[in-house]
């Protein structure tokens, strides 16, 4: 695999270089990741070869993009993979979570389409689609392939899922497909990382650059001060969900986040990425006695701890929910999907606000205790 790749790249730079030796400079230049481990990025002249892993399958490869900048001639000769024309301009979003970080890097203006609109609470976006500057393209899972072939996109960002068997018919069409696959990755500054990328698509490397290097400096300092509280307390996320209960892995990254907010976290030895479906007897098992119940749902209207036991009365054993510490975030009225995934050092100070009161970081933004 590594000399299929080595063979790609240097064919790549003959290509970023009108077909041109390079010398000793056929290795390109590796753009150094501090964190995330399913991306890599390789910069060769005037095009970049970004390679993400696949999650799920060790060792092999989910996409390969070649991005060539708009105004540069289009090399005759490139690697196998997607080739992307940068900056985009004109892009189909399909999450909640890139529409923030597009926003955040100053970019919302390349935003022309999105999915799952009513999930998205980023006023600009909302306006957006109302005044259809933006088009509303359907579900995320089964986006609306006309509104995508009238927009004639550049590029489209979906989510990739393990066994999902493809995307169907946006296949067919002639746009490169960007795999928003950074939620799989093991830590929370690997998966903000994944911004450098984005910023190379919407000519925004800088900004992502300055944006990272803020968001790492305070993740990191609010983790060390973490430490210092005089309590450790345990806590179980989210709640049950038809008939299974998501928890996220001990290698997720808010699995990593609840961590490093000096949390004891039943599952912080988990070695899954992903979400974990499980049995509420399993836990029930694992969580009865837990001091924080903290978890997400969506409701026009705040839910109240009477609501939970509508829903289940067996949520009344838990010790969290006796003792009135459970709070909740309402994505239906909160960014916190638009802030946090790519700012988790927003999630881990609300953590550490509600678990370490002692350290008078003030009141949780997105996590609010929950009325009887």
């Amino acid at each position: 695999m590594r000399n299929i790749l080595l063979f790609c790249l240097a064919f790549c730079l003959m290509a970023c270089n009108n077909g041109k030796k390079a010398g000793n400079t056929t290795a390109g230049d590796t753009l150094r990741m501090k964190y995330a481990e399913h991306i890599e990025m390789v910069r060769h002249g005037t095009c970049t070869v970004v390679k993400l892993s696949d999650p799920w399958n060790l060792g092999k490869t989910l996409h390969t993009y070649i991005l060539v900048p708009a105004d540069a001639e289009m090399p005759e000769d490139l690697p196998k993979g997607s080739v992307v024309r940068t900056p985009l301009k004109r892009s189909v979003v399909a999450t909640s979570v890139h529409c923030g970080l597009i926003s955040a890097m100053g970019r919302e203006e390349a935003i022309r389409g999105v999915c799952d609109v009513r999930y998205i609470n980023l006023p600009s976006v909302v306006e957006g689609v109302k005044n259809k500057r933006i088009a509303d393209c359907g579900s995320g899972l089964q986006p609306t392939l006309e509104a995508i072939i009238d927009l004639q996109p550049d590029a489209i960002f979906l989510s990739p899922f393990q066994n999902s068997g493809g995307y169907g018919r946006i296949e067919e069409l002639d746009v490169p497909i960007v795999e928003t696959a950074d939620y799989m990755e093991t830590s929370a500054l690997g998966r903000a990382e994944w911004m450098k990328f984005y910023g190379m698509l919407f000519g925004a490397e800088h900004e992502a650059d300055s944006i990272f290097s803020a968001v790492e400096n305070e993740y990191l300092s609010l983790k060390q001060l973490a430490k210092t509280s005089k309590t450790r307390p345990s806590m179980v996320m989210d709640k049950q969900n038809g008939s299974v209960w998501y928890v996220p892995g001990g290698q997720s990254t808010v699995g990593k986040v609840i961590v490093d907010a000096n949390i004891d976290y039943p599952w912080a030895d988990n070695k899954q990425s992903g979400s974990l479906p499980l049995p509420f007897e399993t836990i029930l098992e694992k969580c009865a006695t837990a001091d924080l119940w903290l978890f997400r749902y969506n409701s026009p209207n705040p839910m109240h701890r009477a609501d939970l036991l509508q829903d289940n009365p067996g949520y009344a054993q838990f010790a969290a929910f006796k003792s009135g510490n459970v709070f909740g975030c309402n994505t239906d009225s909160s960014l916190f999907y638009e802030d946090t995934p790519f700012h988790p050092n927003l999630l881990l100070r609300d953590f550490i606000r509600i678990a370490h009161p002692d350290l008078s970081l003030g009141d949780p933004v997105y996590f609010i205790k929950l009325e009887p």
